[in-house]
C-alpha cells in the first residue's frame, strides 16, 4: 500500500521515505553490517536445523544394516556410526551457537534501531504546522510514533528470523527428499509452493483489517490522553461518567475493527491447520507406500517422516506469521501516513538564520483565511514602528489572534507580506524569527520539569542567578521559595501543580529572561489578583522599554496607557489611534469603552437586552485624524453588517 511521498520538507527535518517498504529499507541501510551478520548466522542456524533429520536418517540406516550382521562385519558397521553421530552432534551444537549469536546481535541492534526510528519521526513531527497539531490528537501522534518504531523492528525480525529460516527449511527439505525419491520431493515441493502462495494471498486480504484496527487503537489512545489531560474540567463539571461513556464508544469502535481483523485471521488459521494435516497424512502415507514397494530405504523413510514433521511445525505457524507481518506493516503504514505528510510551513532555501530585529512590524496588503472561502483579512495593511506599544481590541473572532499568529508565522498569508524591519519574515528561518519574539499567552503551558528548567527555557545559557532574578521581577520568587524543593520543584504535566496565576508568573519570568525585541502579551495578567497584577504591570512596563509591544486585551484599562490602539472588527482595522484620540473621536473604541462591563469587553455585539445588533450601529466609524492605513472594506453596507453580526471565528494564538 503506497501513496505519494511528501512534496515539501522542512530543511531541518531528516530525509525519510514515505512508503512503508522504503521506510523500513531505509533503516536497514543504517545497520547493514549488523543485518549481514545476522543473515549469515540465521542461515547457518536454519541449515543446521534442517540437516538434523538427514543425520538421523543416516544413523537409522546404519543401525538397520547392523541387524543382520555379526562379528567383524558388525563392528565395521558400528564404526561407521561415528561419522553420522559426529554430524548429528555438530549440527545440534551449530544450531544452538548460530541461533544465540544471531539473537545477541538482534538484542544489540534492536533498541538502537527503535530509537533511531523514534528520533527521526519526532524530528519530522516537530516541523509540522500549528494547523496540523490542531487537527490531530497529541496522544494519537505519540502512539503512532511508538507503534511505527516497534513495527519496523518486528517486521525485520519476522523476515529475518521467521520467514527466511522457513524458506531454507522448505528448500533444503526438497533437496534432501530428492536424494531419497524424486516424486516424494515433488509432492513436498508442490505443496510448499501452493501453501506459501495461498498463505500470502490470504494475509494480503487481511491487511486492510489490520490497518483499520491499528488506526482505531491510535484514536482510542488519543482520546484517553485528551480525557486525562482535561480530567480536572471533567471532575468540576461532574462529567466523569460522560467521559467513561465517550471512552466506551471509542473502545466499541476499536473492538469492532479488531474483531473483524481477528475473525479473518481465525479463518486463515483454519486453512493453515487443515493444509498442514493434509501434508502430515499425505507424506506419511506416500513414504510408507514407497517403502513397502522397496523404492526407498528405511533410513530415507525415517528422514522423510522427520522432515515432514519439521515442515508441518514450521508451516502451521506460517499463516500466523504472515498475519502478524501485515499487522506490523499496517502499524508502519499507519504511522508513515499520519506523520510523514508534507510540511505546511518550511524555511525558504537560503533563509537567514542569524538576525537581530529592531522591531518595526508591517503588514503589506495581507489576505488570509483559515479556509479559502472564509477570509479573515482582505488586503490588510498596517505599520507599527519599532519601539511602539500597541493594543489590539475587538470582539472574539474579530481577527486579533490571527494578527498575532501571522506575526509569529504560525500560518502563511495567502497574499501579501508580513515584514519586520522591512524583511519579509518568510525569508527568515522560523527559529531566527521566534528568537526575536517573546510571547506571554493567556493560558501558558509548562513542561513537566523543574521550575528552574521552565524559566531557563527562555534562554538556555542563563545562569541560576539570572533565572532567579527573572523570577523576582515576575513576582514568582516568593511562592517558589515556599515550595518544598524550591526552584527544583517539578510542576506536573502542563504545569498542573501550579495555580493559573503561578503559571502566568513563570511564563512572564521566562519571557523576561528571553529579552526579545518584540513582545506579545495575550491577556498576560488575566489570571492574577489585582494586587499582583498591579505589581507585575509595573514590571512589564519596565520590560517594555525599548521593545515593540503588542498587547491583546479584553480589559481595555490594561491598554489605555499604550502608545496606540488598533480596533478590529470582522478582520478590519476600523480605528487606529491613542486612547485619548479614540475616545475624543467618539467612534468604535468609545462605544467599546462605554459598553465594557467590570472593565471587560462583552463577548460579542449583542445588546443588554440579549438582541444581536451591529457593533457600530451598522456604520463604519471614521478613525481619528492621522491614523495609519487599514484593511480595505466592502462598499455594500448590508454585507458589512452581516459580517459584523456573524464574524468568522479563528483559532487562538498559541504560546
Amino acid at each position: 500500500m503506497t501513496f505519494a511521498p511528501p512534496t515539501q520538507r522542512a530543511p531541518q527535518a531528516p530525509v525519510l521515505p514515505a512508503t512503508p517498504f522504503r521506510f523500513i529499507v531505509h533503516f536497514v541501510g543504517r545497520y547493514r553490517a549488523w543485518y549481514a551478520a545476522m543473515f549469515t548466522l540465521e542461515t547457518a542456524q536454519a541449515v543446521c536445523g534442517i540437516l538434523i533429520p538427514y543425520a538421523i536418517g543416516q544413523i537409522t540406516r546404519t543401525v538397520v544394516q547392523s541387524g543382520a550382521l555379526s562379528g567383524e562385519a558388525l563392528q565395521a558397521v558400528l564404526d561407521g556410526l561415528r561419522q553420522p553421530l559426529m554430524l548429528f552432534i555438530a549440527l545440534s551444537i551449530g544450531e544452538v551457537v548460530f541461533s544465540r549469536l544471531a539473537g545477541t546481535l538482534q538484542f544489540t541492534v534492536g533498541p538502537r534501531q527503535r530509537q533511531a526510528v523514534t528520533r527521526d519521526l519526532y524530528a519530522w513531527l516537530q516541523h509540522h504546522s500549528h494547523r496540523f497539531f490542531s487537527d490531530n490528537f497529541a496522544g494519537a501522534l505519540a502512539h503512532r510514533v511508538s507503534e511505527t518504531s516497534v513495527g519496523v523492528n518486528q517486521t525485520l525480525w519476522m523476515l529475518l528470523f521467521d520467514f527466511w529460516p522457513v524458506a531454507i527449511v522448505l528448500s533444503v527439505s526438497v533437496v534432501l527428499l530428492a536424494g531419497a525419491h524424486a516424486q516424494l520431493a515433488l509432492f513436498v515441493g508442490v505443496w510448499s509452493v501452493a501453501f506459501v502462495a495461498l498463505s500470502y494471498w490470504l494475509a494480503t486480504k487481511a491487511q486492510p483489517h489490520t490497518i483499520r484496527a491499528a488506526a482505531a487503537r491510535s484514536d482510542t489512545t488519543g482520546k484517553i490522553v485528551d480525557s486525562v489531560t482535561n480530567l480536572t474540567a471533567a471532575r468540576l463539571f461532574a462529567r466523569l461518567g460522560f467521559e467513561r461513556q465517550q471512552l466506551d464508544a471509542a473502545l466499541a469502535t476499536e473492538l469492532a475493527a479488531v474483531q473483524r481483523s481477528v475473525r479473518y485471521a481465525d479463518r486463515v488459521r483454519w486453512f493453515n491447520y487443515i493444509a498442514a494435516a493434509v501434508l502430515k497424512v499425505g507424506i506419511l502415507w506416500y513414504a510408507l507406500d514407497l517403502w513397502a514397494a522397496g523404492q526407498i530405504h528405511v533410513g530415507d523413510f525415517v528422514m522423510a517422516v522427520s522432515l515432514s514433521l519439521l515442515i508441518i511445525n514450521e508451516a502451521r505457524n506460517l499463516s500466523r506469521r504472515f498475519l502478524e507481518l501485515f499487522e506490523y506493516l499496517g502499524n508502519v503504514d499507519n504511522g508513515v501516513r499520519a506523520i510523514l505528510r508534507p510540511h505546511e510551513l518550511v524555511d525558504a532555501t537560503g533563509a537567514r538564520s542569524q538576525w537581530r530585529a529592531r522591531g518595526a512590524i508591517e503588514f503589506r496588503d495581507v489576505s488570509f483565511g483559515y479556509a479559502a472561502d472564509k477570509p479573515v483579512f482582505k488586503q490588510l495593511s498596517v505599520s507599527i514602528p519599532a519601539g511602539q506599544r500597541v493594543g489590539l481590541v475587538g470582539f472574539s473572532g474579530s481577527g486579533k489572534s490571527t494578527f498575532v499568529s501571522l506575526i509569529l508565522r504560525l500560518y502563511e498569508p495567502q497574499q501579501g507580506r508580513v515584514c519586520i524591519d522591512g524583511t519579509d519574515i518568510a525569508t527568515l528561518t522560523q527559529d531566527a524569527l521566534h528568537e526575536q519574539v517573546g510571547l506571554i499567552p493567556q493560558d501558558p503551558t509548562l513542561f513537566h520539569r523543574s521550575l528552574l528548567d521552565n524559566i531557563r527555557y527562555g534562554r538556555l545559557e542563563a545562569t541560576d542567578e539570572e533565572v532567579r532574578e527573572a523570577a523576582r521581577q515576575a513576582h514568582a520568587d516568593g511562592f517558589i521559595q515556599q515550595m518544598k524543593d524550591g526552584y527544583g520543584s517539578m510542576v506536573g504535566e502542563r504545569g498542573v501543580k501550579l495555580s493559573g496565576g503561578q503559571r502566568q508568573r513563570i511564563a512572564i519570568a521566562r519571557v523576561i529572561l528571553k529579552d526579545a525585541p518584540v513582545l506579545i502579551l495575550d491577556e498576560a495578567t488575566s489570571s492574577l489578583d489585582s494586587l499582583t497584577e498591579q505589581a507585575i504591570q509595573e514590571t512589564l512596563d519596565r520590560v517594555m522599554q525599548g521593545k515593540t509591544v503588542i498587547v491583546v486585551a479584553h480589559r481595555l484599562s490594561t491598554i489605555a496607557h499604550l502608545d496606540r490602539i488598533l480596533v478590529f472588527d470582522a478582520g478590519r482595522i476600523v480605528e487606529d489611534g491613542s486612547h485619548a484620540e479614540l475616545l475624543a473621536a467618539r467612534g468604535a473604541y468609545w462605544r467599546l469603552w462605554s459598553r465594557q462591563a467590570g472593565g471587560f469587553l462583552p463577548e460579542d455585539a449583542g445588546g443588554r437586552d440579549g438582541l444581536a445588533r451591529p457593533v457600530f450601529d451598522g456604520q463604519w466609524v471614521e478613525a481619528a485624524p492621522g491614523v495609519a492605513a487599514r484593511g480595505a472594506g466592502r462598499d455594500d453596507a448590508s454585507e458589512e453588517r452581516d459580517d459584523r453580526n456573524g464574524p468568522d471565528m479563528e483559532p487562538e494564538a498559541v504560546g
